[in-house]
């Protein structure tokens, strides 16, 4: 398994992880933003990052039938890992604002499910998903991401099996430090389209 600071290297050498002034979907502002799409355009490093994370997940779960990841962000990853663990792996997409199977995908009533996706902040995305399992009569066994950035404090109250926890800190728009003002303000986030 990649270390702490193994990890952090790769989602810097990545582009994953930047720095600057950013405006989150949240509209909290933040000096740190987390591009998993970056990583996951270099298939070398991504792989290294989901052979580990899918040995967290092994040693964490190790009964489930079916990965589901919300879409974009959770896609890739979702695949990998499947692909790694030999699981059935779907995702979700947004149809008028609301996560969806579509693709002829489906959740077989009583499986065992895994949520896993790119980044947990506030768990939105994740719970959303957790909807259709349960709309299924199929059982959530856990969660699963590369960065969890929740501190704890996402609406998950179940555990969340990370490659790498990072504390990244995060102000209101009229409570930035001076440095971060002195920045312009970049809104990044693919909510925002």
């Amino acid at each position: 398994m990649l270390s702490y600071e193994e990890s952090l290297k790769i989602l810097k050498e990545t582009k994953a992880l930047i720095d600057g002034h950013f405006i989150l979907s949240s509209g909290l502002h933040s000096p740190k933003y987390v591009q998993c799409a970056q990583l996951l355009s270099k298939p070398k490093e991504a792989s290294k990052i989901c052979i580990s994370l899918a040995e967290k997940i092994k040693s964490s779960f190790n009964d489930f039938d079916l990965i589901l990841s919300p879409a974009m962000g959770g896609i890739i990853i979702g695949y990998d890992i499947g692909r790694i663990l030999n699981k059935e792996t779907i995702f979700s997409e947004r149809v008028d604002g609301k996560f969806k199977l579509r693709r002829d995908f489906t959740i077989k009533k009583n499986n065992k499910v895994l949520i896993i996706e790119d980044v947990i902040t506030t768990g939105k995305s994740s719970l959303e998903c957790s909807e259709l399992v349960n709309n299924a009569g199929a059982r959530i066994i856990g969660y699963a991401c590369i960065i969890d950035r929740s501190k704890g404090e996402s609406a998950i109250k179940e555990k969340i099996i990370s490659q790498i926890k990072l504390d990244i800190p995060v102000y209101a728009k009229d409570n930035l430090p001076k440095s971060l003002s002195l920045i312009e303000a970049v809104k990044p986030g693919s909510r925002n389209l």
